[in-house]
């Protein structure tokens, strides 16, 4: 049985309450807001909780063991405080979210009923619906290593050790033209190699994406003229002039962490594990047995 503050328990026995409830969230980021249903800003722990952004949430369901605790906190995109490019951009993703319950004439006096992360948002006009899952979550995840070619780290992660902050892997630009909402073409980078910058990121430094990480899908020299194309657009609109910091692009392969990064000691995949081919060979068959020879010489 959950145990409240004495305060806190005196209040809801006294049968006439003054209750609202309080959100605080906290970006991977390190900014942290806080929201309320109050018709008034309310301190809970040092965070104001501002009431204009007009949250509201459906009741927490809670099981025992290890079931994931799930609820819905609904509101409306303020541009003061939760803006659409933000969400968008995925700057709330994996946000903690703690539920409080609180005295808003005495709010020292209140309760942490729910701790959460900001899972799947979606959004209807200028409303949002955010699903708040439980810390039990994480529970879901698949853990461990995979037995594949292509490697399991992440470029400049601990297991892979590669230096992005070297000036060989990363670079600045800024946009010269715009083909659509996708492409572009860009001053700033052109010493580096064609398709150098090709599965890599882009990190947007100024303009309306100012904070959000767009992936490259091609990096190439086209007329003279370095083209970028993105995966997917960024929420706001991209125009001449915004500037972006770029860092090199990996597929994962063995011949691109032997050739491109040098670092074919930290490689994380199997390069010569067995393919397809090796299943349906037999002894005479003539058939060239694929082991994953991405390694070998010609």
């Amino acid at each position: 049985m959950r145990e409240f503050d004495p305060a806190f328990a005196a209040h809801l026995a006294s049968g006439a309450t003054t209750l609202c409830w309080c959100w605080v969230l906290e970006r991977t980021d390190g900014t942290v807001l806080g929201f309320t249903d109050h018709d008034r800003p309310v301190n809970v722990d040092g965070v104001v909780c501002e009431p204009e952004t007009g949250l509201s949430a459906t009741a927490i369901e809670t099981a025992s063991g290890f079931a994931v605790d799930n609820t819905e906190v609904a509101g409306v995109l303020d541009s003061a405080r939760i803006a659409a490019t933000d969400l968008e951009n995925g700057l709330y993703d994996d946000a903690t979210v703690s539920v409080y319950r609180v005295n808003w004439q005495d709010p020292a006096s209140c309760a942490l009923l729910h701790v959460a992360n900001l899972g799947e948002v979606t959004r209807s006009g200028q409303g949002f619906t955010a699903e708040l899952r439980g810390l039990a979550q994480v529970l879901n995840v698949e853990k461990g290593r995979l037995f594949q070619y292509a490697c399991d780290a992440d470029l400049g992660d601990a297991r892979c050790n590669v230096n992005l902050a070297d000036s060989a892997f990363s670079g600045s630009g800024t946009i010269a033209t715009t083909t659509d909402s996708r492409s572009f073409t860009a001053s700033g980078i052109d010493a580096f190699a064609v398709g150098w910058f090709a599965h890599g990121s882009l990190t947007w430094t100024s303009g309306a994406n100012a904070g959000a990480v767009s992936r490259i899908k091609r990096h190439e020299l086209r007329d003279g003229e370095v083209r970028v194309e993105l995966w997917d657009p960024p929420a706001g609109a991209v125009a001449p002039g915004d500037g972006f910091d770029v860092v090199a692009g990996c597929d994962k392969t063995a011949p691109t962490c032997r050739d491109r990064f040098a670092n074919l000691v930290n490689y994380r995949g199997f390069p010569h594990m067995p393919g397809n081919d090796f299943l349906f060979a037999y002894p005479g068959s003539g058939d060239t047995v694929n082991d994953g020879g991405s390694l070998g010489h010609e």
